[in-house]
């Protein structure tokens, strides 16, 4: 399985990115689509979910500036983000979860950086 994000890059505080992850390969049991980030000298945390069913939900420090979007049948996943700070600079990481064998599957990231 592979996963590809696409939309990171440099914005002003204030700004706005919409990130994209495209999911290929052979597993059909992903029930979920998940973003991550992994910000400067922290751990990789979770920011928003897709289930196959279309519930989303995001992280709550998050709420109100980011929201997540996409279809697991389609395997596809978006993310925008509005209102971005300095704070929002880091790694963001596209994540699939398979039930079948409890999978975790993961892109290789796309840097956001907010500055000005």
């Amino acid at each position: 399985v592979q996963l590809v994000e696409s939309g990171g890059g440099l914005v002003q505080p204030g700004g706005s990115l919409r990130l994209s992850c495209e999911v290929s390969g052979k597993d059909n049991s992903i029930v979920a689509l998940n973003w991550y980030r992994q910000l400067p000298g922290n751990t990789r945390d979770w920011v928003a979910v897709i289930t196959e069913g279309g519930a989303a939900r995001t992280e709550d420090s998050v709420k109100g500036g980011f929201t997540v979007s996409g279809d697991v049948r389609k395997r596809l996943l978006d993310l925008d983000m509005n209102n971005l700070t300095p704070e929002d600079t880091g790694v963001y990481y596209c994540n699939a979860y398979g039930m079948d064998r409890g999978a975790d599957y993961w892109g290789q990231g796309t840097q956001v950086t907010v500055s000005s």
